[in-house]
């Protein structure tokens, strides 16, 4: 008995460890559970591409809560990464102005709130961290000054705009894919001489800003005087999807858009309508984020302190598209995370999916998506459909990594909403 007591603390303890010395990964990710609504942004415009200027006066916002409340030693550094996210591999004075790493000072706790939590708030750059060199870098949060107690890794990015990139959505050039596609052509216009662009400059394209949607460039279509033309014919073709679901829960006193009913305990209950799947449907032109999510507070004054937390129940009608797989719905609340928290149980004797989500107080935008597990492959469309009209906004990256250089600079930037509004 004590041999068998003995096994049992040994390997509690051996679980503790592991969690206390985990790697950060090169994404988006939350380490620990009680960390919710994680921000990232430009602070010129609330829930934009974490994107910044080298050496300007922009700044990202980062914010989070920690749900079991009280005050934490949060910790923060920065790393330079790679165009395909992985380390750079540079002493941090080759990419950091002044301090490695400083701890996160500004915090309040929430107020007049069922559910109890801290709200941490960092701007960066600042006088302690600050960026000298271009490109990806990844925004890594930890515990007592500890790498080895990860809480939270952002990527977020620092542009050196050396060109210029023009950016045209047009209908794919391939007949089956003309009424569901978008195809993306760009260009790079630079004046310094870009002296081998199939090995020196890579594009990145991406939808949405999802990460799971980019699409590397590697050799330009047609090298001009000063330009780099894209526009080869079957590449950068992404499915257009539909426009995104949404839901309001800025008031929990009252049902807002698509709310069936807010049931209030010891905790706050939201219960969505229930979704459908809209793959053979018709395209519905609706208005939505593009997938984004803006927390705001109705019943209080302050959106960061006074919005509380609420389980909200999505569910989806609809049958598994094939044998073997997962439905999750993603948005960028969850940063388009394929996890445990985000993935639907699906329910044989009603044939549905559903799952339950804790969400701080705002307007959320979200979709279903289906990972197959034979194929290993996400599919966007299968419960949403795709229509060339759908409203999507496309981001490009330029990287150049000169001759001699040990690190890829991002020396482009550009985006386009394919609606104007």
């Amino acid at each position: 008995m004590i041999k068998a007591g003995y096994i049992l603390l040994l390997c509690f303890s051996v679980q503790i460890a592991v969690a206390q010395n985990q790697q950060f990964v090169y994404d988006n990710k939350v380490y620990q559970p009680n960390i919710k609504t994680v921000q990232c942004y430009n602070a010129q415009k609330e829930q934009s591409i974490p994107v910044i200027t080298l050496k300007s006066n922009e700044q990202l916002i980062f914010s989070f809560d920690d749900l079991n409340g009280g005050s934490k030693n949060y910790w923060y550094t920065v790393e330079h990464c790679t165009s395909d996210w992985k380390s750079s591999r540079l002493s941090i004075l080759d990419y950091l102005e002044s301090l490695s790493e400083d701890r996160i000072t500004d915090y309040k706790y929430s107020f007049g709130t069922l559910q109890k939590y801290t709200h941490y708030r960092l701007s960066l750059p600042n006088n302690q961290i600050k960026p000298k060199i271009s490109g990806n870098y990844l925004l890594k949060v930890y515990e007592e000054g500890n790498q080895q107690k990860p809480v939270i890794s952002q990527r977020f990015y620092v542009v050196e705009q050396i060109v210029n990139i023009g950016i045209d959505v047009v209908a794919s050039t391939q007949v089956s894919l003309r009424f569901n596609h978008q195809k993306v052509n760009f260009t790079i216009f630079h004046k310094t001489p870009i002296q081998n662009p199939y090995t020196d400059l890579k594009a990145v394209v991406m939808q949405n800003g999802n990460p799971q949607t980019a699409i590397l460039n590697t050799k330009p279509q047609f090298i001009k005087p000063g330009s780099l033309v894209y526009n080869e014919l079957n590449s950068n073709d992404f499915p257009a999807g539909n426009e995104f679901r949404k839901f309001d829960i800025r008031s929990l006193r009252f049902k807002a858009e698509n709310v069936q009913d807010i049931i209030r305990d010891t905790a706050v209950n939201v219960i969505l309508f229930q979704d459908v799947n809209t793959n053979k449907a018709k395209y519905s032109n609706q208005i939505d984020e593009n997938g984004s999510f803006f927390i705001r507070n109705q019943d209080g004054r302050d959106n960061g302190t006074e919005s509380d937390y609420a389980n909200v129940a999505f569910t989806l009608n609809a049958v598994p598209p094939t044998p073997d797989g997962d439905a999750y719905v993603v948005g960028r609340f969850n940063d388009y995370q394929l996890s445990e928290v985000s993935k639907l149980h699906f329910d044989s004797s009603r044939k549905r999916f559903y799952t339950n989500i804790k969400l701080k107080q705002g307007l959320y935008d979200y979709k279903y998506i289906w990972l197959n597990k034979e194929t290993n492959k996400i599919d966007q469309t299968i419960f949403e459909g795709s229509f060339f009209e759908t409203g999507n906004t496309y981001q490009v990256f330029a990287y150049y990594k000169k001759p001699g250089s040990r690190w890829e600079e991002l020396i482009g930037y550009g985006d386009i909403n394919t609606l104007k509004r």
